[in-house]
């Protein structure tokens, strides 16, 4: 975080337009696939000359999926603006891992960006990427930070010719292209719901030390995903009602649906924010219980001495004149006294309820 934020600093020095990556380094080879398609046909192959990827769209008649992994190469990204004439501000914007959702429309292309989320079952963490999207009239590019994404049932449903995709225009793809990556927004919170059954069920059993360092984790992930889910309910909304040539009407249902499931995921997110700190309260509550039962426990013995070190102190005294210490039954008055005392007490301590209820008691109340 210090070194995106370290480059982001360098990068306020440089003139608008200049392509600075900003982001994790990266050691891994950029890899470039396309996909070219239409109702009766799809190719694929892999994209080892940048330079040449306008020369590969030689049939009007098929659409274009360029995915290009790794964004940290800054001459490609410049080879590929330069090749489809994108402007020298949005590369800027695709090589800053750090920007906000956000759409922005050119008179050549649409640019769309968006944060993917998904859970890596291996670590057992959360992981976040940037997405950019460029659209245009028969082509879909997508720029994402590493290899590995959520496409890959969209990938089989192109060669499979399952459903509409391979029937429908550009932003069609460029619509499921977003919905896949929102759809596994409700996995990712899926996977937060069940952690906080978890430690909410942990909780109930035994509020152990360590379980506040899992809880200030979770409201960690919850507030990194609020923030990049957040304003991409105002993109999505925007984009539904935006007139563009790049977005048919036919499309535009489809986006309303997308913003719906943009809403449905703000909503449960912050509903599970909520939960969560109703949880971080649950736990002070019952260490401040566990807490307040062993003054209790400690009070009552500390107030059952006291008489105790009262009769010892009075009868510890150096004095030769004391009637009761040349008495023979002195000792065993003394013993009988304390006992009394501290039974005495203990009545007096169940009266006012301090010791608690007692099980016969609780039994009546079962």
């Amino acid at each position: 975080m210090r070194k995106i934020l370290k480059n982001m600093t360098q990068n306020k020095s440089t003139s608008p337009g200049t392509i600075t990556y900003i982001g994790d380094e990266k050691q891994h080879n950029v890899k470039i696939k396309m996909i070219s398609y239409n109702d009766t046909a799809i190719d694929e192959f892999d994209v080892t000359e940048p330079d040449k990827m306008n020369e590969l769209k030689t049939d009007k008649n098929k659409l274009y999926w360029i995915n290009i992994d790794g964004i940290h190469d800054v001459h490609l990204l410049e080879k590929t603006g330069n090749t489809f004439n994108i402007h020298p501000l949005t590369l800027e914007d695709i090589a800053n891992t750090t920007q906000r959702p956000k759409y922005e429309e050119y008179d050549e292309y649409l640019y769309y960006v968006i944060k993917m989320i998904y859970f890596d079952e291996t670590e057992k963490i959360i992981k976040n990427e940037q997405v950019s999207f460029i659209l245009t009239e028969n082509l879909v590019i997508s720029f994402q930070e590493r290899e590995g994404d959520v496409f890959e049932p969209l990938r089989n449903r192109l060669r499979q010719n399952k459903g509409r995709v391979r029937k429908m225009k550009s932003d069609y793809l460029f619509y499921i292209l977003i919905d896949a990556i929102i759809d596994n927004y409700f996995l990712v919170i899926e996977k937060i719901g069940d952690n906080i059954d978890v430690i909410d069920e942990a909780l109930i059993n035994n509020a152990e030390k360590q379980m506040i360092h899992k809880i200030h984790e979770l409201k960690k992930e919850i507030l990194h995903l609020r923030k990049s889910l957040w304003p991409l309910r105002d993109v999505n909304n925007a984009l539904y009602r935006m007139e563009s040539s790049f977005i048919t009407g036919d499309i535009r249902i489809f986006l309303r649906d997308l913003y719906d499931h943009t809403i449905q995921v703000v909503d449960t997110l912050e509903t599970y924010q909520y939960m969560v700190s109703g949880i971080m309260d649950h736990y002070l509550s019952v260490t401040s219980n566990k807490l307040n039962e062993i003054m209790k426990v400690l009070t009552i013995f500390a107030s059952l001495f006291i008489p105790l070190t009262f009769i010892a102190g009075w009868y510890g005294m150096n004095f030769k004149h004391m009637p009761e210490v040349d008495s023979p039954y002195a000792y065993p008055v003394i013993i009988i006294i304390t006992i009394g005392c501290i039974i005495g007490m203990i009545f007096y301590f169940r009266r006012k309820k301090w010791l608690g209820k007692s099980k016969q008691h609780k039994k009546k109340e079962k």
